[in-house]
């Protein structure tokens, strides 16, 4: 992962912003994932993922002038399984992690558990990162996390989320 983390690092030279949100993504779904005790092969899917699920950005702006949502998950995946490849990821690996770029804006109809802590691990950086309201908190929380570990995580965050949990 540290050679992931190091060619991403690089692939968003002069954007700090980016780089530290991909980190922060990245530790979460880590974290989430050693709790949720995920095997290895899963695991190493949903870190990959994490590292590169915001490549698409750089192409969005540079094609469209938006950073939009459905527009990363358009250019996100072929950069992504250009990265992959060229650090010699394995093929079933690329393969995944390329759909869950090209999918990570979307919430409805999660399917595995790489693609719902991933999307977890994004919120609970967004949120903060954006600075979301309480009500915004409350219903993401309500809306989007599934794990028992990204429910603890995120209640621990935001305050707002703990009363909401406090309150079941």
């Amino acid at each position: 992962m540290d050679r992931l983390l190091q060619a991403m690092m690089e692939y968003e030279k002069g954007s700090p912003k980016r780089v530290q949100h991909l980190i922060k993504v990245y530790e979460f779904s880590r974290l989430i994932g050693k709790m949720e005790k995920l095997d290895e092969h899963t695991q190493m899917i949903l870190e990959s993922a994490a590292i590169v699920h915001d490549i698409g950005i750089r192409l969005s702006l540079e094609k469209y002038n938006s950073s939009s949502g459905n527009y990363q998950e358009i250019e996100g995946p072929p950069e992504a399984k250009s990265l992959l490849e060229s650090l010699g990821w394995p093929e079933d690996v690329t393969e995944r992690v390329c759909w869950l770029v090209g999918h990570h804006h979307t919430y409805k109809d999660i399917d595995g558990i790489d693609y719902q802590i991933l999307v977890e691990a994004d919120f609970l950086v967004n949120l903060y990162e954006e600075e979301s309201a309480p009500s915004v908190q409350k219903s993401v929380y309500q809306k989007i996390f599934q794990t028992e570990s990204g429910k603890k995580i995120c209640a621990l965050l935001y305050p707002a989320v703990l009363e909401q949990a406090d309150a079941k």
